[in-house]
């Protein structure tokens, strides 16, 4: 049996408020909860009026808190937007409440457009360039404190103390990730519902050069897609209206509330816009239980993924409830 996961971006939809998109998330983790997914994950977005989270730690707390069983993480905290020493506090937090359900995604990417990102971070020390590596260095520095003799940090000591972090994941869309995370020995997520690299050349490079290391002895790769699954393909193509619109204005730089399928199919698409959608389509499940499982399988054997995360941009969020429970059938968990 397959693993089954669920990455959540707590999706504004259009005629609703960001905090109905919250509420909307933690129906939706007591639904995974009791249907029998593994894990529910959160996303670290800002600036986007579609996305109503910008702090996963917090959510995650929310989460834990009103689930029983499931692990709940992030997917990912944007470690350039933070102080190393701030995400290792924040998550022995949560594990010392949560102890043995909690996941630290890290990201490579700042979540945000360039400007946002310098008002995230400009009252910090300018390193200059892409200083993720130094940055996870420093994590797992502070975690092992093996920092050398004569080091001001070698001192600290992260409370609660007595806590570990939780298990480390990195995430990507492209090979950095997968080669980094296999050589220090970390579990790996594809992002392949927005990535252009090819899932396969990523899953098994991380599965290749896996090392074991204290951190993990066995490679973990999860895939994460983008399922929209109805009771028939009709409904389906239905509701994925709405996430082939919010692709084109994405695109266009428009980062509006999630529409409605009537929005949807009321809009006048022109050929190249058609064409836009079907390309997107390939990194887009859409149909029954029978035609996703059917369409899916091949990547999930070409890739060997360990585990399938999926995030689902459905308007309705009894539709989007549904989709998990059809997903769960396709799939044969056991709750």
């Amino acid at each position: 049996m397959l693993p089954l996961s669920v990455l959540d971006l707590s999706f504004v939809m259009a005629g609703s408020t960001p905090a109905d998109a919250l509420r909307n998330t933690l129906e939706l983790a007591r639904h995974a909860d009791r249907l029998g997914f593994t894990r529910f994950w959160v996303a670290e977005h800002h600036n986007l009026p579609s996305v109503a989270s910008g702090a996963p730690e917090i959510m995650i707390g929310q989460i834990a808190a009103v689930t029983d069983r499931i692990r709940v993480g992030s997917g990912g905290v944007m470690l350039p937007n933070h102080a190393p020493l701030m995400v290792a506090e924040r998550f022995k937090l949560l594990e010392a409440l949560f102890p043995g359900r909690i996941d630290l995604g890290l990201g490579r990417a700042p979540g945000t457009d360039p400007v946002t990102s310098y008002a995230l971070r400009r009252l910090q020390q300018e390193r200059g360039g892409d200083d993720f590596l130094e940055r996870l260095q420093e994590l797992l520095l502070l975690e092992t404190r093996r920092f050398p003799e004569g080091h001001p940090f070698r001192q600290i000591e992260i409370m609660p103390s007595g806590i570990p972090l939780p298990p480390i994941w990195l995430l990507g869309s492209s090979d950095y990730s997968a080669h980094l995370s296999a050589q220090l020995g970390l579990g790996f997520g594809f992002a392949q519902h927005f990535a252009s690299h090819d899932a396969v050349d990523a899953m098994l490079s991380y599965r290749r050069g896996f090392t074991p290391s204290e951190w993990r002895s066995e490679p973990h790769a999860i895939l994460t897609v983008a399922i929209i699954c109805a009771e028939t393909d009709a409904e389906a193509e239905r509701l994925a209206s709405s996430a082939d619109l919010n692709v084109l204005r994405r695109a266009r730089g428009e980062y509006g509330p999630l529409p409605s399928p009537e929005e949807a199919l009321a809009y006048e698409y022109s050929a190249s816009e058609r064409e836009a959608i079907r390309r997107n389509r390939q990194r887009l499940f859409v149909g029954s239980r029978q035609r996703v499982r059917e369409t899916l399988q091949p990547l999930i054997d070409a890739t060997r993924a360990d585990e399938l995360m999926i995030t689902a941009a459905i308007f309705d969020p009894a539709a989007k409830l549904r989709s998990y429970e059809l997903l769960v059938d396709a799939f044969d968990v056991k709750g």
